[in-house]
């Protein structure tokens, strides 16, 4: 590579002459005088990628990221994946953006993961995944190359309201109160933390929060958040301040304000990339989302909203109904859901690590007993791949194991084949995610020397 151009376009990035860098690192991939060594290609267009994003021309990013993770010899599989997963939500393309953030994830080398997971967790906000989402910025929060996590708890909290858990979002907020923070994000997190208290039926505590968040007289509250301080004074006045039961509240689960270029909230922030080589560290704050569940049709909200006709079918037994509900009934079923929750969590957590059933050592080994049976396959695998993919597997082999890479959606194994013959064969298994279990997408031979 012909280092003198290479530099000069490292100096015009830095300079944010973004289309002279372009220029000299086509010029670099261009000089045949001074070939490319290996990972140098993927160097360069690492490099381009960058400048190409910051000139917002995301399709572009996105070919030249993908051309860099093409060169096999360089090693930058986290950051580069993170960045490709960036460009994507640059274009409101969530799915994609994920599965890239899934990648940047996984590769063990990848110095900051919690990039990564940040990023994940607001595109599975984009799809109204709020559990989800609140996986990944629990990630985020306890990686311990993060340096600042409290931008993960509280989009955390945000999450647990989404989910109508506001005891879990009061948890991680407080959390988030041992972190230093700017004065108005941590009036941001006050006033979070007093919709939670509402939410939960401490109305002392709701003040308590919601005075401290205007204190300083900089912040105003939200719409929803002035109508929860207003319910929370007028319930501590009238010697409510503790109720048996949660207030329907008006959460405000928009994440925190995101500020534009020009000082004022935006409801769509654009998208940013995280990069150690060339591009600054900003953040993006988990912002307006489809809340999940619905507090404004229960208890004493249901009833000053009703129409006519449901307080007339009320006065014929339906508020009995509710009544011959609570009790014992209602307690039985919180232990219900209770359980249910902690046994989705369990699984949600298994599901992301990769696991499930059957797994995918169990459908390496149903390939190699029959390799023709479309069975074993993923959909969209045409009848002649699966021809010329079982002419690879040699009859009557023993197979082993040697390992399975991991991720959500998909994995690889790596499998050794001993011929009757006494002949080993290594082969390299793609497999992608159906429902809860794997099939196969790729099957090819696998040469250690080529990797």
């Amino acid at each position: 590579m012909n280092n003198e151009l290479f530099q000069q376009a490292k100096t015009a990035a830095n300079s944010r002459d973004y289309n002279r860098a372009l220029e000299l690192y086509n010029m670099c991939l261009q000089d045949e005088a001074n070939p490319l060594a290996p990972g140098e290609a993927g160097l360069i267009y690492h490099q381009i990628g960058n400048c190409l994003t910051k000139l917002k021309s995301y399709y572009e990013a996105i070919q030249a990221y993908s051309k860099s993770t093409e060169d096999t010899a360089y090693d930058a599989v986290g950051v580069v994946n993170c960045n490709l997963g960036m460009a994507y939500a640059a274009l409101r393309d969530w799915p994609n953006a994920i599965k890239h953030f899934e990648i940047a994830v996984s590769d063990r080398a990848y110095p900051t993961p919690y990039k990564a997971y940040t990023a994940m967790g607001n595109a599975l906000l984009k799809q109204g995944k709020s559990a989800e989402a609140g996986v990944a910025f629990r990630e985020a929060a306890l990686d311990e190359a993060n340096p600042d996590p409290t931008k993960a708890l509280l989009n955390l909290g945000v999450c647990f309201m989404a989910l109508n858990r506001p005891a879990d979002a009061i948890a991680s907020y407080e959390s988030a109160l041992q972190f230093d923070m700017a004065p108005d994000m941590r009036n941001k997190m006050y006033a979070s933390l007093g919709q939670a208290y509402v939410a939960l039926g401490q109305m002392d505590q709701a003040v308590d929060y919601f005075e401290r968040a205007l204190e300083d007289k900089t912040y105003f509250l939200s719409a929803s958040a002035s109508v929860d301080y207003q319910r929370a004074v007028a319930a501590v006045s009238q010697g409510n301040a503790d109720t048996t039961q949660s207030i329907p509240a008006l959460i405000d689960t928009s994440g925190l304000d995101v500020v534009g270029e020009d000082g004022l909230p935006t409801a769509e922030p654009e998208p940013y990339v995280v990069d150690e080589h060339a591009v600054s560290d900003e953040y993006y704050f988990a912002d307006q989302y489809e809340k999940q569940g619905d507090y404004a049709t229960t208890s004493e909200e249901r009833f000053f909203n009703s129409t006519d006709q449901e307080l007339e079918q009320w006065s014929k037994g339906v508020v009995k109904m509710e009544r011959k509900r609570r009790g014992v009934g209602l307690k039985i079923f919180l232990v219900i859901v209770l359980l249910l929750l902690v046994a989705a969590a369990a699984g949600l957590v298994l599901y992301m690590q990769g696991f499930g059933y059957p797994t995918q050592e169990a459908t390496v080994e149903q390939l190699f007993d029959n390799p023709a049976s479309e069975s074993n396959y993923a959909n969209g695998i045409t009848s002649d791949d699966i021809t010329e993919m079982s002419k690879l597997i040699a009859d009557g082999s023993t197979i082993t194991i040697d390992g399975v890479d991991k991720s959500m959606s998909s994995s690889t194994a790596y499998v050794t084949a001993t011929t009757p013959q006494g002949g080993d064969i290594t082969y390299e298994v793609s497999l992608v995610r159906d429902m809860i279990g794997w099939k196969v997408s790729n099957l090819e031979l696998y040469f250690a020397s080529q990797h």
